[in-house]
């Protein structure tokens, strides 16, 4: 290339080939749900798991990216050669080896790799080798057999495309000071090491790594173990650090980010969070933190949020760097918690991780419920680890009451495609998964799932519980199994007239036909936590059958609540003389009620009405105390269950009086914040009362109440007038950007535009993306559609969120699925996984559906492009099409009891 180079070497001890470490996983539960492989004759390279004959040992690896184009051929690329060591295990006379999108060079005897043994012993003469681009395979087909317990090394050399499309070994680019950059980064998992370089990509082919990169002078390298090198290498241009040596676990922590936003403290906050996460951590595993460093990089493009790397996490810019001055509290506890999360992982996921991708439940599960954990001894007073009921609880009952929902563990040969693998990585694996296991915590109690822990689950879970005396109705693995080897959950039924309680397998739409047979007919055991008129009572109850009899639980003229803090994985309905009664109770004193349950019960009553289990006014009935409602918790689940009346009904007669009803409860919340902070000159203390703040401005704009709307317009005007100087509270920079380009035109759009391509932090350019979708001039929507197919204006990475924004608004929804549906091949083929989140797309631009004529379009849309498949959106679309039925059906049902009803309220 005519320029000297820096080498750098790095060890790095059991690094993931696609997961970043890999061990086998003793779980709780079955690990392996293996099929019968009957008589099959597939060749083996047609197979898209690998035969088990080898084992990888270690892997020497050397990658040379090349940061600038190519004469030739105008591509980034990069070079590489690598030596894999395995242990021949059974016999064979063939070596089957993933690979994707490598050109090899030809070594000796015109073959493309080179297979010596060790310790002088021969090897097979190679026959011929082959790529199978189907299932990714390089195929070495030898002439005699390897010999069961000899290792042997394979060589080869190659060549790959250092492309944009954030898959693999990729190519990223950035402005600043006028000068384009371009780092070279990596995303292996799940599939992509295969295009990095030749490995057995399967997560339990676990191996140690030595890592050579060659990068110019002055520029930076990282990898999972430290360097042993002159330089550090990551594959990053130019690449500032902060280093600090936390002496209490000896542990080096940096921060790696663009210069600039290292220099203007953009990375401090991630900085000094990480040290208390992992201090927790090594408490709460009683393991130590495995390796010597922690390093974490912000990229400015990635496709995930993070990826828990080894030693090296990886995130995008928006979740690892925070400035007080311009980023909100919720940006703050976005990157506590995610840290947290990957953080987690260290140890479970890395130093002990899944055997197939079936189980991926239990690493993300966990590790999005210790998140909450780790991010509350980060930060106490923050309260954050009842979010968990609004971020996952919530969030994940609404995909796992659909038929087309599925268990936490699938068969393991159910799981085999690249596009399948993928797909397992949904709500159900993170939000459900945390949730059954936080179940599990509570019942067992935190000291004793967290000593299964530490051992490694079963024997020792089922030891913890005899050991601590705790009386369990059956054991643990006979409770759990239900939870985890069948979809969905139960809604539990209190009749406090008799005292019977009662359950049923939950389904938004009643009348839809459950095609999947469950060896647990869709019941569970349920641990149900319960208080009576006030007072918690101090046993768990346990429905263990259909229905039971509870006598406790005939309340007489008291009411009685099911589910406290939703501990448990299941809603609760009541007979209507305890659902009056509770309503009595919110409307005279609301803070008797726990503040989680206050929004249990907005959230339980909606679901129950669209499941037809209670009436639609009844759950309407729910919010009408809200004017008295101060806390963030039932407001937001208030607002995220209305947010679906809009999505059904804001273009029907229906949608003013539904305004008219919301803005006269969020006025008492707009003026109380009013108050609290002397006239919006200050924010209020609580971390929840921040949140709540934001709640009361943007639905106070969004229904259109004047003091509000004039309010963010001055304000954003302001901002316009002196551009240098944005005095909005960086928590309603949201809101109030999105409110005044709902109420301005093209001069605020042009403003916002701009402001976001000069944006130096991401979050505040996340801000401003967002922000770009609330205008209601459809050629502006249209026009910044186009955008997120030019990588220049919109990031690949951020293209979905764009399209899905806009259709978020009313005047983009018909806008954005048009664009979607005229493009999807092309999006679909050109620009692949690691560009498009196509299950997010699909759902974002179908969530309106609610007329036959949609429905009609989604069924010709999917018919059209059949033969190209949907991939990894593949479930996305059945999911869609299983909604868009039971919101066809909804508002026939409801549309006139909701208008009577909201109309009744406001006259």
């Amino acid at each position: 290339m005519g320029k000297s180079c820096r080498v750098s070497k790095l060890c790095v001890l059991c690094v993931v080939l696609a997961l970043v470490s890999v061990a086998t996983l003793v779980t709780l539960w079955t690990l392996a749900l293996t099929g019968d492989d009957g008589d099959d004759v597939t060749a083996p390279w047609d197979s898209y798991r690998l035969p088990t004959d080898l084992v990888p040992k270690f892997y020497n690896i050397t990658l040379w990216p090349r940061l600038s184009r190519h004469p030739d051929t105008g591509l980034y690329i990069f070079t590489g050669h690598s030596t894999v060591q395995f242990e021949c295990v059974k016999e064979t006379n063939l070596i089957l080896i993933h690979s994707n999108k490598l050109n090899y060079t030809k070594l000796d005897e015109a073959h493309i790799v080179r297979l010596t043994a060790s310790g002088g012993a021969s090897a097979p003469i190679i026959k011929s080798t082959w790529l199978q681009p189907k299932t990714q395979y390089l195929v070495i087909e030898l002439n005699g057999k390897l010999s069961q317990g000899q290792t042997y090394q394979l060589y080869a050399e190659f060549t790959g495309e250092l492309a944009d499309d954030l898959a693999g070994f990729y190519r990223s680019e950035y402005e600043e000071d006028g000068v384009r950059k371009i780092v070279a980064t990596s995303q292996m998992h799940p599939t992509h090491a295969r295009k990095t370089f030749p490995c057995f990509d399967e997560p339990a082919m676990k191996a140690v790594f030595h890592m050579t990169l060659i990068h110019p002078p002055g520029t930076v390298a990282l990898s999972n173990g430290m360097e042993t090198g002159q330089f550090p290498f990551t594959s990053e241009n130019i690449c500032s650090y902060i280093i600090d040596r936390r002496g209490f676990f000896r542990v080096q922590i940096r921060i790696w980010a663009r210069r600039k936003a290292i220099e203007q403290g953009q990375g401090d906050y991630a900085l000094n969070v990480t040290g208390p996460v992992l201090d927790f951590f090594q408490s709460y595993y009683n393991i130590s933190y495995p390796l010597s460093k922690s390093d974490q990089i912000a990229l400015p493009d990635f496709y995930f949020g993070a990826m828990e790397n080894w030693g090296l996490v990886t995130y995008r810019e928006t979740n690892l760097l925070y400035d007080p001055a311009t980023s909100s509290n919720s940006n703050k506890e976005t990157t506590a918690t995610i840290i947290a999360h990957e953080l987690a992982h260290m140890w479970f996921g890395n130093l002990v991780t899944l055997r197939w991708w079936n189980e991926v439940w239990l690493n993300e599960g966990f590790a999005s419920y210790v998140a909450y954990l780790g991010a509350d001894y980060a930060e106490p007073t923050w309260n954050v680890k009842d979010l968990i009921v609004l971020d996952d609880v919530h969030r994940v009952f609404a995909v796992d009451a659909l038929t087309s929902s599925h268990p936490l563990t699938s068969k393991e040969d159910s799981i085999v495609l690249p596009e399948q693998i993928t797909e397992q990585f949904d709500t159900i694996s993170y939000s459900k998964g945390a949730a059954v296991l936080r179940m599990l915590s509570d019942f067992l109690s935190e000291t004793i799932f967290v000593q299964g822990l530490s051992r490694l689950f079963l024997k020792i879970f089922l030891q913890a519980v005899t050991d601590n005396d705790v009386l369990l109705p059956r054991p643990v693995q006979d409770i759990m199994n239900p939870w985890v080897l069948q979809m969905g959950f139960p809604v539990v039924t209190v009749d406090t007239a008799s005292g019977k309680v009662s359950q049923q397998h939950f389904l938004l739409d009643p009348e839809s036909n459950v095609t999947v047979d469950s060896p647990y007919k869709y019941e569970w055991p349920v641990p149900v936590r319960w208080m009576k008129a006030g007072e918690v009572q101090t046993d768990i109850w346990w429905l263990l059958e259909k229905e039971a009899v509870n006598p406790g639980m005939r309340s007489g003229a008291s009411w009685v609540l099911a589910n406290i803090n939703v501990t448990g994985f299941y809603r609760v309905n009541y007979d209507l003389g305890n659902w009056e009664r509770l309503f009595t109770q919110l409307s005279t004193d609301h803070q008797v009620i726990p503040v989680i349950n206050r929004a249990q019960l907005v959230d339980d009553a909606f679901n129950l009405a669209r499941a037809q289990l209670v009436s639609t006014t009844l759950a309407l009935r729910t919010t009408s105390y809200l004017s008295l409602e101060m806390d963030f918790m039932p407001w937001q689940s208030a607002l995220d269950n209305l947010n679906y009346y809009y999505l059904m009904l804001d273009r029907t007669e229906v949608y003013q009086p539904m305004q008219d009803y919301l803005k006269k409860q969020v006025t008492p919340l707009f003026m109380h914040f009013k108050n609290l902070t002397s006239d919006w000159t200050h924010v209020p203390e609580g971390h929840t009362d921040q949140y709540n703040q934001v709640n009361a401005v943007r639905t106070a704009c969004r229904t259109g109440l004047t003091e509000c709307q004039n309010l963010t317009s001055t304000w954003f005007r302001q901002w316009m007038e002196n551009p240098q100087h944005n005095t909005i509270h960086p928590n309603l920079r949201s809101v109030v950007y999105c409110s005044a380009m709902a109420a301005g035109g093209e001069a605020e759009w042009e403003f916002g535009w701009i402001q976001f391509k000069e944006a130096s932090l991401a979050s505040e350019a996340s801000k401003l993306m967002s922000a770009l979708s609330c205008t209601s001039d459809t050629q502006l929507l249209q026009r910044y559609l186009s955008f997120t197919l030019n990588s220049t204006l919109i990031r690949k990475q951020d293209a979905t969120s764009v399209i899905t924004s806009v259709a978020a608004n009313r005047a983009g929804q018909s806008l954005a699925w048009s664009f979607v549906r005229d493009r999807w091949e092309y999006m679909f083929t050109q620009y692949g996984v690691g560009s498009f989140s196509f299950a997010s797309m699909i759902t974002g631009v179908t969530a309106r559906f609610s007329t036959s004529d949609e429905l009609q379009q989604l069924e010709e849309f999917v018919e059209q492009n059949g033969a190209a498949g949907f991939g990894s959106a593949s479930l996305a679309v059945d999911q869609a099409l299983e909604r868009t039925r039971a919101n066809i059906k909804w508002l026939q049902q409801n549309q006139q009891e909701v208008l009577d009803w909201f109309s009744s309220q406001t006259h």
